[in-house]
C-alpha cells in the first residue's frame, strides 16, 4: 500500500532529524539527538491528547526539525541573545516543516495552521499551540529533567520550573503531576508549584 501524504511527511521529518551530528544515549544505545527527541514529542502528544489532529501531529515531529543547524553560540550569550535564537529556530523548523508539507501535496491551508502551532501563535488561545506547549513541557520533565536538574543549582531549577509552570494549561500539570519524578525532582517541582 502506497504511504499517505502524512506518513510521507513524518518519515521526511525524521529523515532530516536522522542527519543530526549530535546523539543521545538511552540504555547504552545511541541515537541522533533530534531524531530521538521528535519521536518522544509524538509518543507524548498521543498519552496527552489521543484524538489529537494530523496537523498537530505534524507540529509536534518537526517541532525541533534540524536544531542543530543553528547553533546557541552564534547569538550573545544573555537573555536577548537567547530568545533571539529560539525565534530564529522556530521560524526555521516552520519553513522547513513548510517546505516537505508543500512537496508532499498538502494545500497553504495545512502547512500555514501548521507552521502556526510550530510558532506557538496565540499561545493560550488556540487549543493546537496550547496542547503542543503542554507536549514540550512534559517531554521536558518526563524526559530530560532529571538530568538537567543535576547540572544546575535548586535556585535555577525551581525558577525554570516556575516559567514552565505558568506556560502550561491545567491539564498539562495534571499530566506532569503523573511523571514518575525522582525524589529529589519531585521535592524541586512541588517547591516550585507552591
Amino acid at each position: 500500500m502506497k504511504p499517505t501524504r502524512f506518513e510521507t511527511a513524518i518519515a521526511l521529518i525524521d529523515k532530516a532529524n536522522s542527519e543530526d551530528i549530535n546523539t543521545y544515549e538511552v540504555a547504552g544505545m545511541k541515537y541522533p539527538k533530534e531524531l530521538l527527541y521528535s519521536q518522544r514529542m509524538t509518543r507524548k502528544l498521543l498519552q496527552f491528547d489521543p484524538n489529537a489532529s494530523k496537523a498537530l501531529q505534524i507540529a509536534a515531529r518537526a517541532q525541533h526539525i534540524c536544531r542543530w543547524k543553528i547553533n546557541r553560540n552564534e547569538y550573545p550569550m544573555d537573555r536577548v541573545g537567547y530568545l533571539k535564537w529560539r525565534e530564529t529556530l522556530k521560524r526555521m523548523h516552520g519553513d522547513l516543516t513548510a517546505d516537505i508539507l508543500t512537496k508532499v501535496g498538502f494545500d497553504n491551508q495545512f502547512t500555514d495552521r501548521v507552521k502556526s502551532i510550530i510558532l506557538k501563535k496565540l499561545i493560550k488561545k488556540n487549543e493546537e499551540s496550547q496542547t503542543l506547549e503542554d507536549t514540550i513541557c512534559l517531554v521536558f520533565l518526563d524526559y530530560y529533567f532529571d538530568e538537567f536538574a543535576e547540572k544546575h543549582s535548586d535556585e535555577k531549577i525551581i525558577d525554570i520550573l516556575k516559567k514552565t509552570w505558568v506556560k502550561m494549561s491545567d491539564k498539562g500539570h495534571e499530566a506532569a503531576l503523573k511523571i514518575p519524578f525522582s525524589d529529589r525532582s519531585l521535592a524541586l517541582v512541588k517547591q516550585a508549584i507552591s
